[in-house]
């Protein structure tokens, strides 16, 4: 396969359209149809479906925009490689979400940028979701996420650290200071989400019967570390966030932990393509992520 006709073909799906995807690639429109359809031609069958206002994958398009991707990845790699005295080169996409971007990753990133000068990288936040599904597709190389551990199709994964959880409520709440706090109390507390799509909110809310509208308490959805603990502070009700997210509020006062403690345990893990893991930009990553969190672990000790 060209290599220009893969890239052709990830700049039509990335934009929707031929005619933007021309503009990004500063080449004209024909040019785009010309090397699609060469690119549909050389596999024997169709990857895009033309509609009038939108450009859809097909199933075998969907399957090829992965391989396509990793292979964009790794000649701008080899590129990189031939022409620079630094084996370990190029850009990384990396998906996370805030409580991990936030507080993990900073020594991370600072790590990165100290050692490998010609390593780009982009930080993208979202929910796990959503993350996993562009990370499945191609549009990151790999994510950093909080979950229970558990085997994950297409994906390897590397788990960091254990993420304690902590039950937060404000100063004044009536839970606070109360010994061996019981489900039922904390299921008629108000809950407040601090970021959607996180896998321990989902298994946290489960608990207390999400799922059903008269067994669930309420529940502020507000998507936002800094405003669920704000929220929390001012006695709008609990939250379940990672320790690290509120190791200064507790320290202070401003935040009082809730005795009670979640019946599942989750990790700060990261995940990676089955198969891309041979891209000495990423195995960079992933050695310098094993070696950054373990020494954080071990100083909050």
């Amino acid at each position: 396969m060209d290599t220009r006709h893969l890239e052709t073909f990830a700049a039509v799906v990335d934009t929707g359209s031929f005619t933007k995807a021309a503009t990004v690639l500063r080449c004209s429109q024909p040019t785009v149809t010309t090397r699609i359809k060469a690119l549909e031609q050389s596999v024997g069958m169709a990857l895009l479906e033309r509609l009038p206002n939108e450009v859809k994958l097909t199933a075998a398009g969907c399957t090829l925009l992965r391989y396509a991707r990793d292979i964009l990845a790794l000649s701008d790699e080899a590129q990189v490689a031939l022409t620079s005295d630094r084996p370990v080169a190029g850009r990384l996409d990396i998906g996370t979400v805030e409580s991990v971007m936030t507080y993990r990753l900073l020594p991370l990133v600072e790590y990165m940028y100290r050692r490998y000068s010609n390593v780009r990288i982009s930080m993208h936040a979202s929910n796990c979701g959503e993350t996993m599904s562009q990370l499945r597709d191609g549009r990151l190389d790999c994510v950093f996420f909080v979950d229970v551990v558990a085997r994950r199709r297409d994906l390897d994964v590397e788990v960091l650290c254990p993420e304690p959880l902590v039950l937060v409520g404000g100063p004044d709440h009536l839970l606070v200071g109360r010994p061996d706090v019981s489900d039922d109390e904390v299921r008629s507390a108000t809950l407040i989400r601090a970021e959607t799509g996180a896998n321990y909110h989902d298994q946290f809310e489960r608990l207390f019967g999400a799922g059903n509208p008269d067994e669930r308490a309420r529940v502020l959805d507000l998507d936002s570390i800094d405003m669920a603990k704000r929220s929390v502070a001012a006695g709008l009700g609990l939250a379940l966030l990672p320790e690290i997210a509120v190791e200064e509020e507790l320290a202070a006062g401003e935040l009082h932990r809730i005795d009670w403690s979640a019946p599942f345990h989750v990790f700060t893990q990261l995940a990676w393509r089955r198969g891309s893991g041979s891209h000495a930009t990423l195995r960079a990553l992933v050695t310098a992520a094993v070696q950054v969190v373990n020494e954080q672990s071990e100083a909050q000790a």
